[in-house]
């Protein structure tokens, strides 16, 4: 397996984000409740191999200094969706959602996340996986498929709150407003004393433009019991008003030529309408799994001719081919089997991962400079990843075992463990066979939720060779451990209970 085999892998880097303080003084009064304001910090940024899909013509930005994290909680996150529209006009709306995963300034294609038919006043959760930074889409439709409104938002640290507002005569006045905010307790109301963000959208021509202020809206149509005053300036996210991807006063296009299928037809044509009911919740994962033969952007392959449905490493595959992370040969096989070289790996971990350096380089003596992985294995390793003993050959050519990739990943991500290493390794029945100096490092990346071991759980199998299909599947877990993606259940991941009987 040669580099151009692998397609493109995304890079990881790590960077904050920050959000604005805003007045509270714009909040609804039935839409704002007390609490206390709990941003939490999230770092992270991918890059694409190839350049991720632009919305703006801005300069880019110089990289920021990245800087290594530890694991991100999601428990929490996630959206409710409310429409509403003041007016009466309509009694029921279309809404499709799709998402555009964030990754620093840049982000993954759009993905479609299902139709859902609302009543007015309605609401739904959506909910595990979504992280700070997330855009997410909204395409609104009258109950006879016309187009009528488009707006984004993005996601915010904890459980987020968002309003979608018609106007008095959606399907002639195409005009959103949407006000939305942080709702830690997750009652579907904005919390007092944090940061809300109030803005309008407007169709036209098939073209989006983001207001940048109320001053020629007719505001009155938004302004019912319940809702607060509009503001005369709108209020953005900071990316939504700065950086490569601004919003603010700016159109784009509500429609591309490479949207995926299921964004380019009527609603219920292709896929089957969700009807809100009374406590509607809906699970990223599983909205990725259901729409992604329909959902992901038209040049890109999640399926392939080796991986049936039940394949054991499926969905880890198929999630990090639909980001473009991985893909198939030619021929239209993943090759699922086929091992990893050390060189191979450098490739994948210098695309995957950005981190500050944290050691020299070393000129490798079976490295040459005309080689076409020396960069990513210099630059990984000076990453600390991999373990150079004794000569300076670092072997690029060798096959990693499985326990090569797992210390690799442990000691490059940094991964600490906070229970007993000897009953955390309790669960494999081939523990004894790990040699002491990898015990703790085995003992955390396993308490971190990265293992997988197919076919039987209980067995690490440290000594075999590590496959594409196997690197896939530690790869995307150290993600999950990390906050980055959304979380698929899999009866072959390691998820140990810790009790008090095996902490230290």
């Amino acid at each position: 397996m040669n580099i151009s085999s692998l397609t493109v892998w995304h890079q990881l880097v790590i960077t904050s984000i920050l959000l604005l303080p805003i007045s509270s003084a714009l909040a609804a009064a039935d839409l704002y409740t007390t609490g206390e304001p709990k941003f939490s910090n999230y770092t992270d940024e991918l890059f694409a191999q190839k350049t991720l899909p632009e919305e703006t013509n801005s300069t880019s930005r110089s990289k920021q200094e990245t800087v290594t994290t530890s694991s991100v909680k999601r428990e929490k996150s996630g959206f409710t969706l409310a429409i509403w529209q003041p007016g009466a006009n309509i009694s029921e709306v279309i809404a499709r959602i799709s998402i555009k995963g964030k990754h620093g300034n840049k982000y993954y294609q759009e993905r479609f996340l299902g139709d859902y038919r609302y009543k007015i006043k309605q609401k739904a959760k959506f909910v595990k996986g979504f992280k700070l930074g997330d855009r997410i889409v909204v395409r609104l439709y009258d109950t006879k498929n016309r187009f009528i409104g488009y707006t984004e938002f993005a996601c915010l640290p904890d459980h987020t709150a968002v309003n979608l507002i018609l106007s008095a005569n959606p399907t002639e006045y195409q005009v959103v407003r949407v006000f939305y905010g942080v709702d830690d307790n997750e009652d579907s109301i904005v919390d007092n004393n944090t940061t809300a963000y109030d803005y309008f959208t407007q169709v036209s021509n098939q073209k989006v433009t983001f207001l940048e202020s109320s001053e020629n809206i007719n505001i009155t149509q938004y302004q019912a019991a319940g809702f607060s005053k509009v503001a005369s300036t709108s209020v953005y996210p900071a990316s939504f008003s700065e950086g490569d991807f601004a919003l603010v006063g700016k159109s784009i296009s509500t429609f591309s030529s490479n949207l995926a299928k299921a964004l380019t037809v009527a609603p219920g044509s292709l896929v089957k309408l969700n009807e809100i009911k009374p406590n509607s919740s809906f699970e990223l994962s599983q909205l990725l799994s259901k729409y992604r033969p329909v959902g992901v952007a038209k040049d890109i392959q999640t399926s392939f001719s080796d991986i049936s449905k039940d394949y054991w490493a499926k969905d880890y595959i198929a999630e990090l081919a639909a980001m473009e992370i991985i893909g198939g040969f030619p021929d239209g096989s993943f090759r699922p089997n086929a091992p990893v070289t050390r060189a191979e790996f450098a490739a994948l971990l210098q695309k995957v991962f950005i981190k500050s350096k944290v050691r020299q380089a070393i000129a490798f003596r079976d490295v040459p400079n005309r080689h076409w992985a020396y960069d990513a294995i210099r630059e990984t390793y000076e990453m600390g990843f991999f373990t150079i003993l004794g000569s300076r050959n670092f072997n690029p050519t060798q096959k990693l075992s499985r326990l090569d990739v797992l210390i690799t990943l442990a000691k490059g991500l940094n991964y600490k463990s906070t229970g007993s290493t000897a009953k955390i390794l309790s669960i494999y029945n081939d523990a004894s066979s790990i040699k002491s100096e990898h015990r703790d490092f085995i003992a955390a990346i396993t308490e971190n939720g990265v293992v997988v071991n197919y076919p039987n759980i209980k067995l690490l199998n440290s000594k075999k060779v590590a496959t594409r299909a196997e690197v896939c599947a530690l790869l995307y877990r150290a993600m999950v451990s990390a906050g980055e993606v959304a979380d698929f259940a899999s009866k072959y991941t390691i998820k140990p209970t810790l009790t008090k009987d095996n902490q230290e």
